[in-house]
Order: structure tokens, then sequence, then C-alpha cells
């Protein structure tokens, strides 16, 4: 019997250091190697956000190798070929994307920015763990959903039809 592939999942937002970050963490995590998740960004931030990887890490999910890149590094001969490209943030939707290798399904789920966050320390983690949460339900749903034998449309119908509502 022929051993299933795991889904490449590229998770777009515009900065790379947050929301992406903590649904590349996410997705890896829940998928059980069923899925491998990339996060990149078209004007990477220069860094991860330390509240997105202090909530990652108080959740237990891996921070080590989280790091704000570009999407330019899934562009090349060299890059894995993705399946899915997600965007979470509607500035990175409203971009014009690279062409990726292999052409995947490409689909967008809004979430709000967290690192916009206004207050104090503890005023901005309640928004970060909101989020957190909002991210978690998505990528949970994504990993529990049976993507096997669908062909590029149906896939696509399938992943829009996911999206978060308002």
């Amino acid at each position: 019997m022929a051993e299933k592939k795991s889904l490449n999942v590229l998770i777009l937002c515009t900065g790379n250091s947050c929301r992406s970050i903590m649904a590349e963490s996410l997705l890896n995590h829940l998928g059980e190697g069923r899925f491998r998740a990339f996060s990149a960004g078209s004007r990477p931030a220069g860094g991860t956000n330390p509240m997105a990887l202090e909530v990652l890490s108080g959740r237990g999910l891996p921070t080590e190798g989280l790091r704000c890149k570009s999407w330019d590094e899934f562009t090349g001969p060299e890059a894995p070929e993705m399946d899915v490209v997600i965007t979470v943030c509607d500035s990175a939707a409203a971009e014009a994307c690279p062409v990726w290798p292999g052409h995947p399904v490409q689909v967008h789920w809004d979430f709000p920015d967290p690192a916009l966050a206004a207050g104090s320390d503890d005023e901005k983690r309640i928004v970060y763990r909101t989020v957190f949460a909002a991210l978690e339900s998505q990528f949970k749903y994504l990993a529990e959903t049976d993507l096997d034998g669908l062909d590029q449309a149906a896939m696509k119908e399938l992943l829009q039809s996911m999206a978060p509502s308002d």
C-alpha cells in the first residue's frame, strides 16, 4: 500500500511575526504528520513576536525553529512544493502573490492582528490568547478534515467553505 503524502501548507501574513507563526506551529502539531506547515510574509517584520512565542510555549507548542521569513524562500527550485497556500491577513491577501511552484490551492482566512493590540501587557496578552484560540479552532478543523483524494477544485471549494466568519 502506498504511503500517504503529507500536505505542504504555506501560511502567509504580511509581517510573518505573529498569526502565521502561531498557525505554523499549530498545524504542525495538530496535523500529526499529515501536514507540513510553513509560514512566510510578503514584508517580513524581521523577527518573531515575543508575545506570540509566549502564547505558543504557554500552550506547550513547539517554538524551536520558528522564524520570520520572506515568501521568496518558497518560490525557488529548492523550495518545498506547496499543496495549499493560506493567507491569514487581509493585506497579504490583497497583494499580488508570487507564482508558486506546483500551483497550489490558494485561500484566504482572515484573523485580527494581535500585534495591533493596545493597552498594558496583560491586556495585550488577552488579545493574543483570543486570536490564538481562533487560529487553534480553525487549524484544528483543518487538521481533522479529510482532504485525501480531492482534486484542486474540490479542495479549494472545501477550504474556502471553511473560512472563519466574522
